[in-house]
């Protein structure tokens, strides 16, 4: 597949006020996007997941390694390079709340070189796609968080970049309006065909639209790999087991101090043991601790398994070592 997107080795270290130590955001991050995909680029909050995002973005400059879009060497040519994609941080930032919906994307579309005349019939597209025609002429403060960040979206399409980046799309939405716009990022995927970073902490929207994950942890790539990949990867070692009846204290202790992302149900005739294994030959393990006192199992089944759970795991440290890059 042709490479859109090429970062190399970029590090980021930030000082602090009290004292002359750095404190290091991103150590030696390299991946590759790859045009027309859309990757799910992922990671828990002071990860240096947001520096990555920023320097991709020529928010900010790395220390050190390379960023390339389109062949063109951020470092070198920022500008030109800049040219290649639009982003839309933390939701709905990249808005005027002064302005209307209209005269947004006809300003955003102008600092690109495009004429209101030549956006027109693109914005007439977008605002009836996002359902937002009725709104063109309200000002944008005056709309919902789901309206704006809608709006937002629809002025990084309309720059026509090859890349789009969307930091937190979803964020702060209800459940109807993170549905409604989770389908509109469908229809885009399906018929725009562009390249498309998602970052985001709503696992649902990366199961659902990301075809491939990067999941930086620590300031360091700790996945990289298709999101079909990794569900099927853990999925296999998740197990529902019914058990006879309830644990001991000792077995409690000794279970989450061994699996510690467990979880356990008591019941007086029957309880329930969910756990993830890292390892084929930790379930011998297990059942050596449910025989220690006798403890019948009456079932074990394969749990069905979300990305939000695959992505606990990894941060965690589960198999992360285990992982091996994307090609």
């Amino acid at each position: 597949m042709e490479t859109i997107i090429e970062v190399r080795g970029i590090s980021k270290a930030y000082g602090k006020r009290s004292t002359k130590e750095k404190v290091h955001a991103v150590r030696d991050v390299s991946f590759d996007v790859h045009r027309g995909e859309v990757l799910g680029l992922l990671g828990p909050n002071g990860a240096g997941k947001t520096s990555t995002i920023k320097m991709l973005c020529g928010l900010l400059q790395a220390d050190s390694g390379s960023i390339h879009i389109n062949g063109l060497d951020m470092g070198k040519k920022r500008l030109k390079a800049l040219e290649n994609i639009s982003a839309v941080l933390e939701g709905n930032r990249n808005l005027y709340w002064r302005l209307t919906v209209r005269e947004n994307l006809e300003y955003f579309a102008g600092n690109r070189g495009y004429s209101r005349k030549q956006i027109a019939n693109q914005a007439d597209k977008l605002l009836q796609q996002f359902n937002l025609k009725e709104k063109e002429h309200e000002l944008v403060n005056g709309l919902s968080r789901g309206m704006q960040q809608k709006l937002a979206i629809a002025v990084a399409l309309l720059a026509d970049t090859d890349v789009i980046l969307l930091d937190e799309p979803t964020l702060g939405l209800d459940v109807e309006v993170s549905y409604e716009l989770r389908k509109i990022l469908r229809t885009i995927v399906k018929e725009e065909q562009r390249t498309i970073i998602i970052s985001s902490h709503d696992m649902p929207v990366v199961q659902e639209l990301c075809e491939r994950a990067i999941i930086i942890n620590k300031g360091e790539v700790v996945v990289d790999d298709r999101v079909d990949n990794l569900m099927r990867l853990f999925e296999t070692r998740a197990y529902s087991i019914k058990l006879g009846g309830p644990l001991s204290v000792g077995q409690e202790n000794k279970l989450r101090f061994r699996f510690p992302m467990s979880t356990y149900t008591a019941h007086a005739h029957e309880s329930v043991l969910e756990v993830n294994l890292e390892q084929g030959q930790e379930i011998y393990e297990l059942f050596d601790l449910l025989k220690e006192d006798g403890t019948m199992v009456e079932s074990i089944d394969r749990t069905t398994i979300d990305f939000e759970q695959v992505f606990i795991q990894i941060v965690k440290g589960g198999m992360a070592h285990e992982m091996v890059p994307s090609i």
